[in-house]
């Protein structure tokens, strides 16, 4: 991707009719954030995978009264587990189950209890600001109703539940100012059900959502194509906004924002957190929803209009995908533990360890971003100031553009604690802008595009 940040002299020639009276400061390198990603262990991620492999089967509808085996006793221990690492910060989890019954669907057609587990840490000085890691808990096989049979689901997605584990052990070790959730959802080869419960939940309760990374098979490096690849990820992110209304849409069609959701900024902002934070690793910003024809459990929320995205492996074994445990023709069936790279889910959970950091310590996303500028030769942008209260650690803002047709942000400027600021010679019809919050200590939040299309709320 091109570099998020340009030096002074850069600006001067790339757009070089910009009053420069300000110059923007050099980005603080954050210290914390390497050591969060360096914290990030692959040992603790292959212990924890290999548990939840050893409950035989987590489907859906499987066993819930055994202590060894199925979901029942998988979701018992996730939910120890995230106890323990509470009494390691001194209570700073709250952890509990959140379940709904779910029966008429036509991959749970009776009556059965769908139960995630939700750890939250919470924000210290804005608690009902939320950025949330997840991994589904629930496996499957070859028959999606197959509820007895072995299905290790060691990649999909055992995964991505032992890095959500992993990243809540290193970040409860730091206080934010807000909130984190690590949930480890259910029900999501039958229908996506952990996730809707979810989002339905937070949404009833006002959560302020800013991000969901939803993690779903991080941990396979050789894909069906012959690929052997450990240093790329994907990240999905879809466009236009589910929740827009025709008259946002009308004022998209002439403003642009296609391509400037709130979930492709908090993908931009992944994708920058990779490039600085985490060795050998690049990500791909896949404008998409998801894996074509498919889904995952941050779809619930993007349905709600939260920001969401998936953070998976660049390169698929379908072999390993939902199949029945067995060998055929010489190929080997089945998502056991042979086909993870513990190295390589440590890494993809350093991404969303250092990424969910920089937003909890980031002051809130700015909101009510406006731009003007038609028939003049500058640009000017406004937003509405932080509350002080909520964000004691805010500094100022600093706006962001690019061409058109560049994927990430090209230049930018910092403009100090104001809540309007005008780019002078700076011609809105030539690129997309956004608007940063950023700390005192130099953490920023996504970029936010003006209007509707890219507000990430209040």
């Amino acid at each position: 991707m091109t570099p998020r940040f340009l030096s002074a002299a850069t600006l001067f020639l790339a757009i070089g009719a910009v009053n420069l009276a300000s110059a923007e400061p050099a980005y603080q390198d954050q210290q914390k954030l390497h050591d969060i990603a360096a914290d990030i262990s692959a040992a603790n991620i292959e212990k924890n995978i290999v548990k939840l492999v050893s409950f035989g089967t987590r489907h859906t509808l499987s066993e819930t009264e055994s202590d060894s085996r199925g979901i029942g006793a998988a979701r018992r221990w996730i939910k120890a587990e995230f106890e323990a690492i509470s009494q390691q910060c001194g209570g700073c989890l709250e952890v509990y189950f959140q379940s709904r019954t779910i029966s008429g669907k036509k991959r749970i057609p009776d009556a059965v209890e769908v139960v995630s587990v939700i750890a939250i840490q919470r924000g210290q000085t804005d608690p009902q600001r939320y950025v949330l890691m997840s991994g589904d808990i629930d496996s499957r096989v070859s028959d999606v109703m197959d509820f007895t049979s072995d299905s290790p689901g060691a990649n999909d997605n055992a995964s991505g539940v032992a890095g959500t584990l992993e990243a809540a052990r290193v970040l409860s070790k730091y206080k934010f100012n807000g909130s984190i959730v690590y949930a480890a959802l259910a029900g999501e080869e039958q229908g996506l059900f952990g996730g809707k419960i979810l989002a339905e939940t937070a949404q009833q309760q006002g959560w302020r959502i800013k991000a969901v990374l939803n993690n779903d098979m991080i941990g396979n490096i050789q894909g069906i194509n012959g690929v052997i690849n450990n240093t790329s990820a994907r990240i999905f992110a879809e466009g236009t906004r589910q929740t827009e209304s025709p008259e946002e849409a009308s004022t998209r069609r002439f403003t642009g924002g296609e391509v400037d959701s709130p979930s492709r900024n908090l993908a931009r902002y992944i994708d920058w957190m990779a490039d600085r934070y985490i060795p050998n690793l690049d990500t791909m910003v896949i404008y998409r929803l998801d894996r074509f024809g498919r889904g995952g459990h941050h779809r619930p929320f993007n349905d709600l209009g939260y920001p969401g995205v998936r953070i998976m492996e660049t390169n698929e074994n379908y072999n390993h995908q939902h199949q029945d445990l067995r060998s055929e023709n010489g190929i080997t069936y089945g998502d056991t533990i042979q086909g993870v790279n513990f190295d390589y889910a440590a890494k993809l959970t350093g991404l969303n360890a250092v990424s969910l950091a920089g937003m909890a310590w980031a002051p809130n996303p700015p909101a009510q971003v406006k731009i003007k500028g038609a028939v003049q030769p500058s640009t000017t942008l406004s937003w509405q100031t932080a509350d002080a209260q909520q964000n004691p650690q805010l500094a100022g803002y600093k706006i962001y553009w690019r061409y058109t047709d560049a994927p990430q942000w090209q230049f930018s400027r910092y403009v100090g604690k104001v809540n309007e600021f005008t780019l002078e010679n700076v011609v809105i019809d030539n690129y997309f802008f956004g608007v940063a919050s950023v700390s005192k200590d130099g953490f920023e939040s996504p970029v936010v595009f003006p209007g509707p299309a890219g507000a990430f709320g209040e």
